[in-house]
C-alpha cells in the first residue's frame, strides 16, 4: 500500500465508505437519494468504476472489494473527480448480497475476477451456483449481470453456472457471449491479458 492510498483510507473513508454490519443495507440512506443501483464487485484499482460513475451520474454505484490498496486507489479517483454517486465497502460480496433486500439492484458487474487457474483451486472461484442464486435474488426484474474474463475455462464456467440458474437469461442466447459493449471501459489489466494472447469474453444475463 502506498502512502497516498493509506492517507486516502484514513481521510476519505468517512465520505465514501460504508461499514458492513449485521443490519440490512438501506441503499437509499447510503446514497442519500433514490436512483438505479449497480454493484461492482472486485473493482481492482478503481479505474473502471470511477469512469462508469463519471459517465452515468444518474446511477448509484456500490463498489465492493477486499483489497485495501485498491480501495485506497479508488478513493483517490473519486475525490479527484468529485464523484458523489459511489459508495465503497471492504467486504466479501456474498456478505453484502446477503444484507440487500430482494430485488434491490439494477445490475451487477464482475470484471476480471480472480481466475484461480489451477484446477484444484476452481472451487475458490466466485461464480458458483450459490453465488448466482444470490445475485438473481438481489436483482430487480430486468436487472442484469455483466461479467468479463480473459480465462476461457472460467468464461465457460460462468456461462454454464448462470444458464443453469432459474430466472436468468443469456442475452446472447444459450452458449453465447456478447461483444464488449462501449459502456465497459477498457482497462490496463485487460490490455495486458490481450497482449499475453488471451481472449476476453463478455457475458450478459438478465433477470426474468
Amino acid at each position: 500500500m502506498t502512502e497516498a492510498q493509506r492517507d486516502a483510507l484514513a481521510q476519505l473513508w468517512p465520505r465514501y465508505g460504508v461499514a458492513l454490519g449485521d443490519a440490512p443495507l438501506d441503499l437509499a440512506a447510503i446514497f442519500g437519494r433514490v436512483a438505479p443501483v449497480i454493484l461492482d464487485t472486485g473493482f481492482g484499482n478503481g479505474d473502471s468504476l470511477a469512469t462508469l460513475a463519471a459517465t452515468h451520474p444518474d446511477k448509484n454505484f456500490l463498489g465492493v472489494d477486499v483489497h485495501r490498496p485498491g480501495v485506497g486507489s479508488l478513493l483517490l479517483k473519486l475525490e479527484a473527480r468529485q464523484l458523489g454517486n459511489v459508495r465503497v465497502l471492504v467486504a466479501d460480496v456474498t456478505d453484502v448480497l446477503s444484507r440487500l433486500a430482494p430485488a434491490s439492484l439494477d445490475g451487477l458487474l464482475l470484471f476480471f475476477p480472480d481466475p484461480w487457474p489451477k484446477k484444484r483451486h476452481h472451487k475458490r472461484r466466485l461464480v458458483q451456483a450459490k453465488f448466482a442464486e444470490q445475485v438473481r435474488d438481489a436483482l430487480k426484474s430486468g436487472g442484469y449481470i455483466h461479467c468479463a474474463t480473459d480465462w476461457e475455462d472460467y468464461a465457460v464456467q460462468m456461462r454454464e453456472v448462470f444458464e443453469a440458474t432459474a430466472g436468468l437469461t443469456n442475452v446472447a442466447g444459450a452458449g453465447g457471449y456478447i461483444e464488449r459493449p462501449p459502456s465497459r471501459p477498457l482497462t490496463r489489466f485487460e490490455q495486458r491479458g490481450v497482449a499475453a494472447g488471451r481472449v476476453v469474453r463478455d457475458l450478459l444475463f438478465t433477470r426474468c
